[in-house]
């Protein structure tokens, strides 16, 4: 007993010795060589804002956000490499571990800025942009996962190395790595579509690697002994806020991981029923599973040697049993031979036959909604797929005003940017302009002439709209001061309208449709 009591007091000594030793060599060979002000300082410029990381910042965003909208993985790589956001985020947690808080405010503070401008840009391009389709390179950030918190950690750790140890070519493969823009650049994309699965799914991954790196960042340089002004209590309890903060986000990303792990279990047992209903030699060329629809969406193309009758049946039957679930499935054939070439071309075909049955259900719904809208049959919806326009003639609805068909065109054609969508409305009565004299310029003076009222412009626009698409000339009857800046309005459009004139101005204009005998008199 005492020969064992001895040889556990041999081995802790033993122990404790390698630990002291480790710890000694690390204090004089590694924490000693690190120049801690000069690591601090270049910390410190990158966390502030300036000129150059507005300017940067709102680049990299410009590009993320095309590169996403194109699908085009190089191009969002670029705006990787040019954005600033890893700067702030690596003084924040140096911040934190020397526990300086003007630093740190002047960290959050250009962190703030630079998120919310990055998101409002991106928003901008996005709502101005004939594109607002969510490709897969803005899917592929809208469900983060507990793997995208190591690779952040990962990531951080090199970053912080580099930084620490002065090999500052390293964090462009962490910026990579990372990838802060893009997810911002999906923010607001979700912001400026109003989609709120992509706005707050590519949020929680920007947190995520934000969070991550700013954490990872304080325990490297509490781990190369940066000077510290926190007291042990305030250490111990950033500690528990470290572990609280990690631990928190990873409850949400490991079930986003479980959820993305079974639907992927899902989709294999999905491609082994479909394929044990046909010959050896036939393969999917494409399946698509959308699991929140009710019931589960299921479309699939099969290149197949030959076609099977009754295979939709029989394997949306096994389908239901493998997903415990209602399934509706739609399955096409395309019966190819047994040669590469063969299945290659029916691949080509399957593709073609895909994004012709999308531009179809496309032009369905637009001319549904035209012939919803204007009261008529949809045979009497005009139609030019290759020029992309859409064209119809509306009755009179009940109640409808010239502003209604105007903002029924205005819907139908934002809802579809890439066609141009024309709505002609009845020619009913046109409404009354007002006119007024105008405001004293800042010097005193009063220009010549009279000007219409915000209300008589607005009412303007309605009928130069409305005249652009009737092709009808505008009879304008008023006084001749009055008319003058409806004359001009319609001129510079290229509006016909003949006019009436009275002997005196009246503050009123009354207009109506005028025939094209009217106005070849004048």
């Amino acid at each position: 007993m005492v020969e064992q009591a001895d040889a556990a007091r041999r081995a802790r000594t033993s122990f404790t010795g390698v630990l002291v030793s480790l710890r000694l060599w690390w204090r004089h060979s590694v924490i000693n060589t690190v120049d801690q002000n000069s690591v601090i300082e270049n910390r410190r410029e990158e966390a502030v804002i300036s000129a150059r990381y507005m300017f940067m910042l709102a680049m990299s965003a410009g590009i993320a956000v095309l590169g996403l909208l194109l699908s085009s993985p190089a191009v969002v790589i670029g705006a990787m490499l040019l954005s600033p956001l890893m700067g702030p985020i690596i003084g924040l947690g140096f911040a934190l571990a020397t526990g300086d808080y003007a630093w740190m405010r002047k960290s959050l503070r250009a962190l703030a800025v630079g998120t919310v401008l990055a998101v409002l840009f991106t928003a901008l391009i996005v709502a101005i942009s004939p594109l607002q389709t969510v490709t897969q390179e803005i899917a592929a950030r809208t469900r983060p996962n507990l793997f995208d918190l190591f690779i952040a950690f990962f990531s951080a750790l090199a970053g912080a190395y580099a930084m620490i140890r002065g090999r500052e070519g390293t964090v462009v493969g962490v910026a990579i790595a990372t990838a802060l823009m893009p997810p911002l650049a999906v923010v607001g994309f979700g912001l400026a579509t109003l989609n709120w699965t992509v706005f707050s799914g590519a949020l929680l991954l920007y947190v995520t690697n934000l969070i991550t790196i700013a954490l990872t960042a304080m325990m490297m340089a509490r781990l190369y002994g940066f000077h510290t002004q926190l007291s042990d209590k305030q250490t111990r309890m950033q500690d528990v806020l470290v572990v609280i903060a990690f631990a928190g986000l990873a409850v949400p990303l490991g079930l986003s991981l479980v959820s993305i792990a079974k639907e992927s279990n899902a989709q294999r047992l999905a491609n082994t029923a479909i394929l044990d209903s046909f010959p050896g030699k036939a393969r999917i060329s494409q399946i698509d599973i959308d699991f929140d629809a009710d019931p589960v969406a299921v479309s699939a193309t099969v290149l197949t040697p030959e076609l099977r009758a009754g295979a939709e049946e029989a394997v949306n039957r096994r389908l239901a049993r493998i997903m415990e679930a209602p399934v509706a499935l739609t399955l096409d054939q395309f019966e190819v031979g047994t040669s590469a070439s063969a299945a290659e071309q029916a691949e080509l075909n399957a593709a073609r036959a895909r994004e012709q049955a999308a531009n179809d259900r496309e032009v369905r719904d637009l001319v549904g909604r035209l012939a919803l809208i204007s009261g008529v049959r949809e045979a009497d919806v005009f139609v030019d797929r290759e020029a992309r326009r859409a064209q119809v003639t509306a009755v009179p609805l009940p109640g409808a005003k010239l502003s209604t068909y105007a903002a029924l065109e205005k819907r139908i054609s934002d809802s579809v940017p890439r066609w141009q969508v024309t709505l002609l409305p009845p020619a009913g009565a046109l409404p009354d302009l007002r006119t007024e004299a105008p405001a004293a310029a800042a010097d005193g003076t009063v220009p010549d002439g009279r000007v219409l009222t915000a209300e008589g412009q607005g009412a303007l626009d309605l009928i130069i709209w409305s005249a652009q698409r009737i092709k009808a000339p505008v009879r304008l009857t008023g006084g001749a001061g009055d008319i003058a800046p409806v004359r001009k309005a319609l001129e510079e459009k290229q509006v016909p309208f003949v006019v009436e004139e009275q002997r005196r101005d009246s503050g009123l204009v009354r207009t109506g449709w005028a025939t094209p005998d009217t106005l070849s008199e004048e």
